[in-house]
């Protein structure tokens, strides 16, 4: 297989069109063109569908443009560890994060880190899925999940527990709820994903039934469901990390329910990469910085 010819249609998908991977490459437009062309003759099959404003990779392209992708960062890595020998650590990592515990427990940990090592570039991307690991665009993904995806490597950092909690003023008024049933007569604030298992699993337990919860407000939006709680719109189901803080200055109260009645929401964190990947000598630092913060071994 012609490298070099996997390499541009890596350059041609990543860029989206024919014009702009010529200008990154700094080709002319019918080069490219004749090249790509070319390389699926070579193959016996179509790689891109063309239409008048973008490409489009078929099922064959995508898959080797995953390969190709995972090959250019193959030789990245091999670059980063000539260069590294007899120095520090240096090069880039790039890492997938979380959105909500990432912005409220990883954020200062990067920083943190970037700080003990300058020469290492951070390229962190918030969001909770998995489609830039599996692509090979970053190095390792933290993961907040029931269970991890048996096609990659998981290693466990720990559970996420849930509390329900509120605003003072607001418990003054409706009162405290020590247990679900009475919970479920409060106006209910939770994440998206919450909500779903609201929906689904509450009381499915023991008691054998099924009580549909609709809370009052839903959103993916961690910083907004926090304030809404604290401004008194409603209970607020919510990880533990998350109103760490607030219920620490007084704005939030921790109700004492029955024990384990939020176990059926908790969920785990995991560190996720790919099997067989190499990873550079930054990439396995960071990850041992995030596990030992995970595990309180380090102080900011």
């Amino acid at each position: 297989m012609d490298m070099h010819a996997l390499g541009l249609l890596v350059d041609i998908i990543e860029a989206g069109n024919l014009s702009r991977a010529a200008a990154a490459l700094g080709m002319s437009r019918a080069n490219v063109s004749q090249r790509i062309n070319r390389f699926e003759r070579q193959l016996g099959v179509q790689l891109l569908r063309r239409t008048t404003r973008e490409l489009v990779p078929t099922e064959i392209g995508l898959r080797l443009y995953e390969h190709g992708l995972a090959m250019r960062h193959e030789v990245m890595a091999a670059d980063e560890v000539v260069n590294d020998l007899g120095k520090g650590l240096h090069g880039t990592v790039r890492l997938g994060v979380p959105i909500g515990y990432g912005q409220l427990r990883m954020s200062a940990w990067l920083t943190e880190f970037m700080r003990r090592h300058p020469d290492i570039a951070l390229h962190a991307i918030f969001n909770n899925d998995l489609e830039e690991l599996v692509t090979g665009s970053i190095d390792f993904a933290v993961r907040v999940m029931a269970e991890p995806p048996p096609h990659l490597v998981a290693r466990r950092l720990g559970t996420v527990r849930y509390v329900a909690c509120a605003a003072p003023a607001f418990l003054e008024q409706h009162g405290r709820p020590q247990n679900l049933e009475a919970l479920k007569a409060m106006p209910l604030i939770a994440s998206s994903q919450t909500g779903e298992r609201l929906q689904t699993t509450w009381l499915q337990g023991p008691s054998r039934r099924v009580a549909r919860i609709r809370p009052r407000l839903l959103s993916a939006n961690f910083h907004f469901l926090l304030d809404a709680i604290a401004q008194g719109l409603g209970v607020g189901l919510m990880p533990d990390y998350m109103v760490a803080r607030t219920v620490g200055r007084g704005e939030l109260e921790i109700l004492r329910l029955e024990p384990e009645a939020l176990e059926f929401l908790s969920t785990q964190k995991f560190l996720l990469h790919v099997p067989d990947r190499y990873q550079t000598p930054a990439v396995r630092a960071l990850i041992d910085f995030i596990v030992a913060m995970e595990n309180g071994g380090c102080e900011l």
